[in-house]
């Protein structure tokens, strides 16, 4: 049994991971700012070996004293995605995404690992249509990857410490989780697709990259598992090969599985985080024996029929989107 701490654990992952974490067997700790609510862990709450405390780690508190008691971590808290560090500010964005990870990794010197979570978006566009790997160079495109390249590199700065830290470089996400999110592109595109009849795309043959959810889960626990000299340092793309698709390859997807939406294409771009990339996934497969096991396909699926069940009942909310809240 580990005493395991999650940042950011009742949004879109952490809440996910949670559970999984706790079903086998480790004590669980969730810190959160609950800018988008909380429900998302009520089936856990009256699990003994989960402790929640709401605290905000981009500023000191009470959540100092359970990181410092962590054997790992994994640091989830952020402004997630170009949108909602657009809307906060830059001040904001940095305080949450660069300030943040250095006051928690500081706090958690003497856990054994550090779990990072970060984003294939540093990349911003694939050289001469390449796939990018863990090496190619970084040319982020938003204020959200500035503030995950600036991270990035402190736990490299920091790599000798005690704390083995690891940074995971995320595809976009799919699928369902206690706090799904309907503002990544899979999840965005079956719900449009299920109640607006129809789709308007624009950057139709952007490339990007996708992994679902169960399979960054997944990647997480290897991480967590892993011999140190395997991780300690080290930088993983988290994501598979068939999981690179242009937006117009999604697109037909979604029509094949909800046959009466309506395209609508425009060429049109509307600045922000304009990637166009293809990613490598041969290290983590290579180093950590892992490899994403889920398609697209079972993801469209998946959103479909939880919508469609009324599984999620009010999917147009904005708790179920990451930049429609205020921060202070």
């Amino acid at each position: 049994m580990s005493r395991i701490v999650i940042t950011g654990g009742a949004g879109y992952i952490g809440s996910l991971l949670t559970g999984v974490l706790l079903d086998e067997g480790h004590e669980v700790r969730v810190i959160d700012a609950l800018l988008h609510g909380g429900d998302s862990l009520i089936s856990h709450i009256w699990n003994p070996r989960l402790r929640f405390l709401h605290g905000d780690v981009s500023q000191a508190g009470q959540w100092e004293d359970l990181v410092a008691e962590a054997e790992a971590i994994v640091h989830l808290a952020a402004i997630v995605g170009f949108p909602a560090c657009r809307d906060v500010g830059e001040q904001v964005a940095r305080r949450f995404n660069v300030e943040a990870v250095k006051r928690v990794f500081e706090v958690g010197k003497n856990a054994k690992r550090f779990v990072y979570s970060s984003t294939y978006s540093v990349y911003g566009v694939s050289p001469d249509g390449e796939a990018v790997t863990e090496e190619s160079p970084l040319q982020p495109q938003s204020l959200y990857a500035e503030t995950k390249v600036e991270a990035e590199n402190y736990l490299r700065s920091v790599r000798d410490a005690g704390c083995a830290p690891v940074v995971f470089r995320f595809a976009t996400l799919y699928g369902v989780s206690p706090r799904t999110r309907f503002d990544l592109i899979v999840n965005q595109f079956v719900l449009e697709a299920m109640t607006n009849h129809k789709l308007v795309i624009f950057e139709r043959d952007y490339n990007r990259s996708f992994v679902h959810i169960r399979d960054v889960i997944d990647a997480i626990r290897a991480a967590l598992d892993a011999p140190d000299q395997k991780v300690r340092g080290e930088t993983f793309n988290v994501g598979s090969d068939q999981g690179n698709h242009s937006k117009v390859d999604i697109v037909h997807r979604i029509q094949k599985q909800i046959p009466s939406v309506e395209i609508e294409y425009r060429d049109l771009t509307f600045g922000g985080d304009m990637r166009d990339v293809r990613v490598c996934y041969d290290k983590i497969e290579r180093e950590l024996g892992y490899r994403a096991e889920r398609t697209v396909d079972q993801g469209i699926v998946e959103v479909r029929d939880a919508i469609a069940n009324r599984l999620i009942a009010e999917p147009q909310l904005s708790r179920y989107r990451n930049h429609s809240f205020v921060v202070q």
